[in-house]
């Protein structure tokens, strides 16, 4: 193989992959669209040639099937235009989500003041029917591709193989995030470091395979696609340009890793000043119209799932009743939102006192230290709370918590007082938000977690809340409570 044709043999892979993935996405895109509009038209008005009706002096009448195929067209194109398939930001976080939510709603509206600057009558159920379900079907539809995507990525398909540049520190810090987060689409396969530290091993498994000078040739031997700078004192601005074009030259990626940690995308701003490219960071904010929209989301959200969830309430409440004596609610003391407290809702999952000898519990178990007090094969168990607990049932009074105004729906999971009397300067700000009845950290593996992932996990949400990442929270709760795993 020739040297030419080995500096383009990464980034054939990385496209191709990249661009494969997109490619499937388009596809289910319009699939998707067709059968939300035109299903919509068929709901409405079956199978027959409906006129639709204006009030304009064009007198250009049209049929409801040319509106569904000049909609699906404009909405294919502001897909395109929010850069739902940037290969960019597809198969991971919520930007995606975010972006595909963003397009449909400014479709919506732009549809809207169409219709109302042309007095044109289109019906409200054929409308108010096509956008909302084909949005749900888009998200469905991404989240099943990514699932997929997943399972290719973990038998080594659709990944691209990047390569560390940097200093050892700085360079273990980034593997270790990229190694500990599922689904980031990278296969770090090698590290370069400063010269004379070489042979002091792997940094986080990862193999060091030479020093800074031995860039290009590693990744030339590598066949990487993909190079991320970590950060080196020793790399300057006029090597980092001449490393930029070199790795253009092979088309390879170039990816700069800021001594920035667990910061969402829509948080970071660039702005070129001067020539350099700056990066701003704003600070998480819930004041204002955020905090409305979050309160607005848990009251319409709890209200409907105590609707819709009281059968479910009323058999659960039988069964602890009959379970053994006792109360069937237990109200335990929890610490919320600016270390207040509050009375958080279960069913009684334990025996009646179970309090009473936590204390002697931890301590035989050497954690009574330890901010997350879990009890390993807790005796204080009933039969039924044992299965309440599997499923999160004993979980649901918290709604009325939550319509109470008491907690969110999602949020950092509250804990006790002398649990939170144990907490450092950094998980202090988890007290900012309103404790949930799920976060990041239950559909992150919930129990199973360390108490420093937990504490992570929640902080990454406090520091990165969006509407959007509550409702995908809400979504991976409902999997991770049909499969539960590491409930306690």
């Amino acid at each position: 193989m020739g040297l030419d044709s080995m500096r383009a043999t990464g980034a054939i892979k990385r496209k191709s992959w990249q661009r494969a993935y997109a490619i499937r996405l388009f596809v289910s895109d319009v699939l998707v669209v067709l059968t939300a509009v035109f299903g919509a038209q068929l709901l409405w008005f079956g199978d027959a040639s409906v006129d639709l009706a204006s009030q304009n002096s064009m007198g250009v009448r049209l049929g409801y099937s040319a509106v569904s195929l000049f909609l699906v067209i404009a909405w294919m194109v502001v897909l395109d235009v929010f850069a739902t398939r940037d290969h960019k930001m597809i198969g991971s976080g919520t930007l995606e989500y975010k972006r595909v939510a963003d397009a449909t709603i400014w479709l919506f509206g732009l549809f809207a003041i169409i219709a109302f600057l042309f007095r044109i009558e289109l019906a409200r159920g054929y409308f108010l029917t096509a956008l909302p379900i084909g949005l749900l079907l888009l998200l469905a539809s991404r989240w099943m591709w990514r699932q997929w995507l997943r399972k290719r990525q973990k038998s080594g398909g659709y990944v691209s193989r990047a390569l560390l540049l940097g200093e050892r520190l700085k360079s273990a810090h980034v593997a270790k995030t990229i190694q500990r987060t599922p689904g980031t689409g990278l296969m770090l396969v090698g590290a370069l470091t400063q010269a004379g530290t070489t042979a002091k091993g792997p940094i986080e498994s990862v193999p060091v395979i030479g020093d800074y000078a031995d860039l290009l040739a590693s990744a030339d031997s590598s066949q990487v696609d993909t190079v991320i700078l970590t950060g080196a004192d020793e790399i300057g601005p006029d090597d980092m340009r001449r490393i930029g074009w070199e790795l253009e030259a092979r088309n390879i990626e170039l990816i700069v890793a800021p001594a920035l940690t667990d910061i969402a995308g829509p948080r970071i701003h660039a702005r070129p000043v001067a020539g350099l490219p700056l990066i701003h960071v704003s600070y998480p904010t819930l004041e204002g119209a955020k905090r409305v929209y979050k309160r607005t989301f848990d009251i319409i959200g709890s209200g409907l799932l105590i609707l819709l969830g009281s059968p479910v309430l009323i058999a659960v409440a039988i069964a602890v009743k009959r379970s053994g004596p006792g109360d069937i609610l237990y109200r335990q003391v929890r610490i919320g939102r600016r270390g207040n407290a509050f009375g958080m809702l279960k069913f009684r999952s334990m025996v009646q006192d179970a309090d009473d000898q936590l204390e002697s519990l931890l301590d035989a178990q050497g954690t009574s230290d330890k901010p997350l007090f879990k009890v390993t094969n807790d005796p204080r168990i009933t039969p039924v709370g044992k299965f309440l607990r599997k499923y999160s049932l004993d979980e649901v009074p918290q709604l009325f918590n939550v319509f109470l105004g008491e907690m969110s729906l999602v949020g950092p999971r509250p804990q006790r007082a002398a649990e939170v009397a144990l907490y450092d300067d950094a998980a202090h700000r988890r007290l900012i938000m309103k404790p949930g009845m799920s976060g990041l950290w239950q559909v992150s593996g919930r129990s199973n977690l360390s108490w420093e992932d937990s504490i992570r996990l929640d902080l990454y949400y406090v520091e990165n809340w969006s509407l959007t990442t509550d409702i995908m929270i809400l979504l991976r709760t409902v999997r991770a409570v049909v499969t539960p795993e590491g409930a306690h």
